[in-house]
């Protein structure tokens, strides 16, 4: 068996690391499992519908923003219009409405606290709230597409009447039964494999859409430009590592009675809490460039009417385009407020307190149960400061660099780099864990 030291510095510790991790049968078999299901979900994102019009879909995608957004997370499967089009986002969209509806309803509640069977509960009505979502997403995708002529020809109608009602039936249940089936490709991942199985896939078609959203806006001979905008890209990613693992250590002691031999023993410790600067992940920026994104997708659509409506759907159409500055001003608001409301609603949730009280632990200096939530709020909420402030850096560095440089670069986006990054980061930490169980040097050293 190869050994985790680096022989007489002959190969880099990372790839001595990468052979130590497929020398061991059991991790190589987690990994191919992985790379496998992965292969398939980029397969199955080139299968089309039948009665697409490509070139109108082409035409369709360059003028919506919105779709290009949501084609983000499908890895280019939206954009071809096939069997798995809308990607995970549906069972993305119904696990945040849990997590948020979670506090209103106390048998949620329940749930959340009874530990393994609450968490299985919870995760089979998140399944059942995914199938609606994706009927009403594909649903509407079928009307965009139908409105903007990417049927034509096709005999095709969307409909629930008449000769239209079996193909619409059809169509719907195929883009439900790919999302699904996604999320099932996903969930064998996080049990046989390696990773997080839905983060995997959206970094997956995140990485097979990156060479094309390098190539736009570096048609020119910008050359300083595109080397200045590089350099801005690799210093986004060095920020986005540097706040992904940053966070606040509160200290925390432990004293708890123990008996042993017919005696009691008061036994002790002192470790920390940690609380992430970026605990809201991703989340924030996905709520925010869509809710940007829709009213000037929408107004596009009056946009052609004559009369008042035509010129308030002009105005708002010309203002909320991703080269303006009143569209990227929004963005950052809109991220700023969405962090501060998702990591509070998450941490509430945690009942980190209450937790601590059970477990004969208290904050040094704070007495338990309501004053210790009362500090970790405060806490909370100072640290989540930094943590939106640099979401909403993260969200308009794209538009401040395309000034910067003169490059249009706008598509390659951050969030895409702040997915990437992460699933990339929680990707190796597994396999560190995995490498460190057998006594081998990891990743992350």
């Amino acid at each position: 068996m190869l050994q985790a030291e680096v022989q007489g510095g002959r190969l880099p510790r990372l790839l001595q690391a990468a052979i130590d991790a497929f020398s061991l049968p059991d991790l190589r078999s987690k990994i191919l499992f992985t790379l496998a299901l992965l292969a398939i979900f980029r397969f199955a994102a080139h299968i089309p519908m039948p009665g697409i019009d490509q070139q109108a879909l082409s035409n369709l995608f360059e003028n919506n923003d919105l779709l290009g957004f949501l084609d983000l997370f499908s890895g280019g499967a939206l954009r071809r219009m096939s069997i798995v089009a809308l990607g995970v986002f549906p069972y993305i969209t119904a696990s945040i409405v849990m997590q948020l509806i979670t506090p209103v309803f106390p048998k949620l509640q329940e749930m959340a606290r009874e530990g393994e069977s609450g968490r299985a509960k919870m995760s089979r009505i998140t399944h059942w709230l995914t199938v609606p979502i994706a009927l009403a997403q594909g649903y509407g995708q079928l009307m965009l597409l139908q409105g903007s002529g990417v049927f034509a020809g096709s005999g095709f109608e969307v409909g629930f009447y008449g000769a239209s009602l079996l193909p619409t039936v059809a169509a719907l249940l195929s883009i439900v039964a790919g999302t699904l089936f996604l999320v099932w490709l996903g969930e064998l991942i996080t049990e046989r494999g390696i990773g997080n199985g839905i983060s995997l896939i959206i970094f997956s078609g995140i990485v097979a859409g990156f060479p094309g959203l390098l190539s736009q806006g570096f048609g020119s001979d910008n050359v300083l430009g595109i080397g200045f905008f590089a350099i801005i890209g690799v210093g986004i990613i060095a920020l986005i590592v540097m706040f992904n693992e940053a966070h606040r250590r509160i200290p925390v002691q432990y004293g708890r009675s123990i008996f042993r031999g017919g005696r009691m023993y008061r036994q002790s410790g002192a470790t920390y809490l940690p609380l992430r600067i970026n605990s809201a992940g991703m989340i924030p920026l996905i709520f925010a460039f869509s809710i940007v994104i829709l009213p000037g997708t929408m107004a596009t659509y009056f946009a052609t009417t004559t009369g008042v409506v035509g010129d308030i759907a002009r105005f708002f159409a010309d203002l909320l385009i991703p080269t303006s500055p009143p569209y990227w001003i929004m963005v950052f608001i809109l991220v700023v407020i969405f962090t501060f409301f998702y990591t509070l609603v998450v941490f509430n949730q945690q009942n980190l307190a209450e937790n601590l009280q059970r477990n004969g632990g208290f904050v040094l200096g704070i007495r338990p149960g309501r004053p210790t939530q009362e500090y970790l709020n405060k806490v909370i909420v100072r640290i989540t400061m930094g943590g939106a402030l640099f979401l909403g850096f993260i969200a308009i560095v794209p538009y401040l660099a395309s000034l910067i440089t003169d490059v249009q670069a706008i598509s390659l986006s951050s969030t895409s780099l702040l997915i990437m990054v992460g699933v990339g980061l929680d990707t190796m930490r597994q396999l560190e864990a995995q490498l460190m169980m057998r006594n081998y040097e990891g990743f992350l050293r």
